[in-house]
């Protein structure tokens, strides 16, 4: 008797033999709501060293979520979020599983009440994971003051604020380490920086710190500010989108990662407001 199944022939190192299919490149399709060719970009949370998922809001402001999906009866419903075509949205959208910003759930920002006893739970969890990478060295949190800059180098700002299409932005580098965003032929993320000599610049002058709501003051009444509000309208898109000028015209380059400008708010970035112009040298180091 003999098998009617066909015998697979193997290589040398006794691996299977299979046809080679060609392997085909992932586009962002045009219609898409968002840049990015993921779904999602992995990361960890700077305050508790916990992973999450960023993910693009409708209004194209990102917002991390916790990586994995709830029972949405365990979570409230203010708390309900859901993912779809790569864009996430604040509600639920009647499936058994929901999504959960990570705010409600990290231990180093206060507990948003009423917490059920399954996030509470988890919310403890996490906080053991973060007490584990304290005690390895694995993780650090993310200091609240910038370091202090090497002596005789420029005074600059290491998280400036930028001012674009009428917004104000808090950037999370220097304006030259600002690093594009785009997917190159190699499928890997461009090294181009966004500012570079050929394009036209913004100009550093200090604009009022007031917040336009609220009545609180602030104790700085004027604060340093990149103002990019004279530069042409496809300029500031492009400063936006977070593309070097290579990129910037190619429309159908997908992206590998999210923008990371932060709007900015006097009220909870009131560290990162300088009442001087970035211009002078100081010899006894300066981050303001």
């Amino acid at each position: 008797m003999r098998s009617t199944t066909a015998l697979l022939t193997c290589r040398w190192d006794s691996s299977p033999d299979r046809p080679h299919h060609r392997r085909r490149s992932l586009r962002v399709a045009t219609d898409s709501p968002s840049r990015l060719l993921c779904a999602a970009q992995p990361a960890r949370c700077r305050d508790c060293g916990n992973r999450i998922d960023w993910y693009t809001r409708t209004n194209q402001h990102p917002i991390s979520l916790h990586p994995h999906e709830l029972p949405a009866i365990a979570v409230p419903a203010p708390s309900r979020w859901h993912v779809s075509s790569g864009i996430a949205h604040p509600a639920h959208d009647g499936t058994p599983w929901c999504r959960v910003p990570h705010t409600t759930l990290c231990p180093t920002h206060p507990a948003t009440p009423p917490l059920t006893p399954q996030l509470a739970e988890l919310r403890r969890h996490l906080a053991l994971r973060t007490r584990r990478l304290l005690d390895t060295g694995a993780f650090t949190p993310h200091p609240t003051e910038p370091a202090p800059a090497p002596p005789t180098t420029p005074c600059r700002p290491s998280r400036p604020v930028v001012q674009l299409l009428y917004c104000r932005y808090l950037a999370q580098h220097a304006l030259d380490e600002i690093r594009c965003v785009a997917q190159t032929r190699l499928r890997h993320r461009c090294t181009h920086p966004v500012l570079t000599p050929d394009a036209p610049t913004g100009t550093w002058t200090l604009m009022s710190a007031t917040p336009r709501h609220g009545q609180l003051t602030l104790p700085a009444s004027e604060m340093a500010v990149y103002d990019m509000g004279q530069l042409p309208y496809t300029e500031q898109l492009r400063w936006r989108a977070q593309r070097c000028p290579l990129h910037a015209a190619a429309s159908q380059v997908a992206d590998l990662a999210l923008a990371e400008w932060e709007v900015f708010d006097p009220l909870i970035h009131h560290s990162h407001m300088h009442p001087r112009l970035p211009t002078a040298i100081r010899h006894h180091g300066c981050t303001k």
